[in-house]
């Protein structure tokens, strides 16, 4: 079954034009925003609507109740998780410092969630599992083993098993203050909250998968864009050095 197969499993009609899938899509963001704020055993498809600014038949035309928009919510979840994991497991990412490395993963983790689709299906997850039809503790096994398989070929010396807990570790208290910062509402707090998952990763895994110890992270500077090695000095931003890439043309610090 392909993903956009499993995607549409808990539609009750499949949309055939943009107008239809654009609609379904802001059922779902409606939603995310009705769940939020009054929760979902108090949410109704009539808020539901409303809040999407559609008719309720409109509605009932996807999805047969709540439960079926949830389920979809999750499987929204699911595909851009797993893109995400696709798009980051690749050299470019993987043989890159490590402060840069975590830098980009934790990144491309806080995208997702600013998404309300993907925020609500996250803290609902460790709320109220109960409601869930979709994902179970396997998701959250496939990020140990998302995270244990970048740590392998970071070092290849590490065994299996040192990944495997390296990973856990990783990904646990990585969820942990992820959900902390997606429950609070000062967005300054949540920045910050996601700055110390990036430090705190940092100096996790710094003695195991450092630059120190590897042989196939980068030795010259190259560019984080197209990792060209024309670069030329282009001032300090926050007391950084700034680069400008002659190839590309873009910056980087």
């Amino acid at each position: 079954m392909t993903e956009d197969s499993h995607s549409s499993s808990s539609l009750r009609r499949q949309p055939k034009q943009q107008r239809g899938k654009e609609r379904v899509e802001k059922i779902l963001d409606a939603a995310a925003a009705v769940f939020d704020q009054v929760g979902y055993e108090a949410a109704t498809t009539h808020l539901i609507a409303a809040k999407a600014g559609t008719a309720i038949g409109s509605l009932y035309q996807f999805f047969p109740d709540k439960a079926a928009i949830f389920q979809a919510m999750e499987l929204r979840h699911v595909e851009r998780v797993k893109q995400m994991w696709a798009q980051a497991n690749t050299p470019k990412i993987v043989q890159l410092p490590l402060r840069q490395m975590i830098h980009a993963l934790v990144n491309s983790v806080a995208q997702i969630f600013e998404q309300p689709v993907s925020r609500v299906v996250f803290v609902q997850f460790f709320m109220a599992r109960e409601i869930f039809q979709s994902i179970d503790e396997s998701m959250t096994q496939e990020a140990i083993n998302f995270t244990a398989n970048i740590l392998k070929q970071r070092n290849s010396k590490l065994s299996e098993a040192q990944c495997s807990l390296l990973a856990e570790v990783c990904v646990h208290s990585s969820n942990a203050v992820m959900l902390s910062a997606l429950r609070n509402p000062d967005q300054q707090h949540r920045q910050r909250l996601t700055q110390a998952i990036e430090d705190l990763l940092v100096s996790y895994l710094e003695p195991h998968i450092g630059d120190n110890l590897l042989g196939n992270v980068m030795k010259v500077m190259k560019c984080l864009h197209c990792q060209s090695q024309r670069l030329s000095k282009n001032g300090y931003r926050r007391g950084k050095q700034c680069y400008l890439c002659k190839d590309c043309g873009k910056q980087f610090v």
